[in-house]
């Protein structure tokens, strides 16, 4: 595969996240008291992680390196860890929503 054409897969896989994020997002903001300010820092961290991924790709995209191995590596950690992320923050909010645990 081409860096161009991971780049575009990728960014298809963002957007998808991006979408489970809004959703996330959208639904903290419907909390008050102690459940917001448990789930807050974690839709926070969420949203940091899935701006830098989405700043990595577009780079990858413009510079479009010879040698991109390394890039994909980190951008493939950071997806991994964005999916840990979102499993955390999605169980919290379902635990406080509906009084069950897990994603």
């Amino acid at each position: 595969m081409d860096v161009k054409s991971y780049c575009d897969t990728v960014a298809i896989e963002l957007t998808g996240w991006k979408a489970k994020l809004y959703d996330v997002i959208r639904r903290s903001e419907k909390m008050t008291g102690d459940d917001k300010e448990s789930v807050d820092p974690m839709v926070a961290e969420l949203i940091t992680m899935v701006d830098d991924l989405d700043e990595r790709i577009a780079a990858l995209a413009r510079e479009c390196p010879a040698e991109w191995s390394d890039h994909k590596s980190a951008i493939d950690g950071k997806m991994s860890k964005v999916n840990d992320k979102w499993k955390e923050v999605w169980g919290v909010m379902g635990e406080k929503e509906y009084g069950i645990g897990g994603a």
